[in-house]
């Protein structure tokens, strides 16, 4: 197909989607969901974005740029949230403030292997349904299992429902700015420099791994990073009406710090618009309920099994808004590779696998599906939205993924290493 085709489909699409959501779906509420949904999958791809990257990308090739993006992320994103909260009764937003207990250490291992396994995450399968389709349908389809297979354990097991300490204003867990209410700003001071100083440590831990890799000779860079900053040397002068402005506006690869502040920007909105951070896994389970459904299983059989009303397996798909921000995700990621000219190439590089690599993806997505019921939540849902609504769960989640993608790894390579 050719790009200037493929640039036209990118804008039809995109019109198509605004109009087909402003008609089709039942709530301003759920179109802004809509919209929300596109604009995160369009800066996941244009920026090469992914939580999965942070640990994949640090051990394969050595590389923890991505790694130390996301802590200015965590930390940019927690400053400006202070804004919804200050003189507010944040009782009244759905902060995720988690448990602290074994569910969360267990939670964070096993995603953390699983996404070492699957090189993707709960967001990143869904813009890897574009780019990688048979990698990331086979990882959903077992992330939807092991979210489902998780559903009792998470609502019944005094292990992942009860914390281990908790502060005042939320009774399941750790909230910063509690232990700093002597601070002159609602204890948002005192928390906020936590949170600087615990992303500076991760930080810090980053760079001198990747010292110690050049060190070692043993850092190999990842492509689309070092793209990223050839592109950012450009500096021809601008002009409305020529390829390289559509090139530079559509084209070429956002740096990891612009799609931070887009992420970051729609996150706020988020926060600002629902009252609640970004969530993606919990549906997955609901999606396999309904594929259940679907081969015969009867909703109440389904919903017996996993705790949950009959009604959330059997309600029209659009009508849940995160169905509607998760299949948004998969339309930006759509609309950003064709704006760019690249849908059918990537499209088509994304399609071999091996029967290994199958079998890899199946266990990958199962226990990342699981990981998310013990830790009550994914990276976006245990990770990002606790750290910026200043949960301390989201900086342990934070350790064990890592030590849990590790282990992935270290699995990983020797699985995949072919004996001579």
């Amino acid at each position: 197909m050719k790009k200037n085709t493929e640039y036209l489909i990118g804008f039809i699409l995109l019109i198509a989607i605004i109009i087909i959501g402003n008609v089709g779906l039942t709530s301003s509420m759920l179109f802004f969901r809509l919209l929300a949904g596109v604009g995160l999958g369009y800066a996941l791809t244009r920026s090469f974005f992914g939580f999965a990257g942070s640990v994949n990308r640090s051990y394969r090739a050595g590389s923890t740029k991505l790694m130390r993006m996301l802590m200015i992320l965590f930390v940019g994103t927690a400053i400006v949230s202070v804004a919804f909260f200050l003189g507010q009764d944040v009782t009244k937003y759905d902060l995720w403030v988690n448990p602290i207990n074994l569910g969360l250490i267990l939670g964070g291992i096993l995603f953390g292997f699983g996404m070492s396994f699957s090189s993707c995450c709960a967001s990143g399968v869904l813009t890897d349904l574009v780019t990688g389709l048979p990698r990331a349908f086979i990882t959903l389809i077992f992330f939807g299992m092991g979210v489902f297979v998780g559903f009792p354990i998470q609502s019944s097991a005094p292990w992942v429902t009860k914390t281990l300490v908790k502060t005042s204003t939320f009774k399941n867990g750790v909230f910063l700015p509690d232990l700093f209410k002597w601070d002159g700003l609602e204890g948002y001071l005192g928390a906020i420099i936590v949170t600087i100083i615990f992303a500076v440590i991760a930080i810090w831990i980053a760079k001198k791994y990747e010292d110690k890799r050049k060190s070692e000779n043993s850092y190999l860079g990842v492509d689309t990073e070092i793209l990223q900053e050839e592109i950012n040397e450009d500096k021809e002068p601008f002009k409305l009406f020529s390829k390289k402005t559509y090139e530079k506006l559509f084209v070429k690869p956002w740096t990891l710090g612009m799609g931070a502040v887009v992420i970051g920007g729609i996150f706020t909105l988020l926060m600002g618009v629902t009252k609640a951070g970004w969530g993606a896994s919990t549906p997955y389970g609901f999606w396999f309920g309904k594929l259940l459904i679907f081969f015969g299983v009867s909703p109440e059989s389904v919903a017996s099994f996993s705790t949950k009303p009959a009604k959330i397996y059997t309600a029209p798909f659009f009508s849940h808004p995160i169905n509607v921000q998760n299949f948004g995700i998969i339309l930006g990621t759509i609309v950003a590779l064709f704006l760019a000219g690249s849908f059918a190439k990537t499209v088509k590089e994304g399609l071999s696998i091996t029967l290994k690599e199958g079998l890899i993806y199946v266990v990958g997505g199962f226990t990342m599906g699981l990981g998310t019921r013990l830790s009550n939540g994914c990276n976006v849902g245990a990770l990002y939205t606790p750290i910026a609504n200043f949960s301390l769960s989201g900086w342990i989640f934070l350790a064990f993924l890592v030590a849990g993608g590790i282990l992935g790894n270290i699995v990983y390579k020797k699985l995949m290493v072919k004996k001579a």
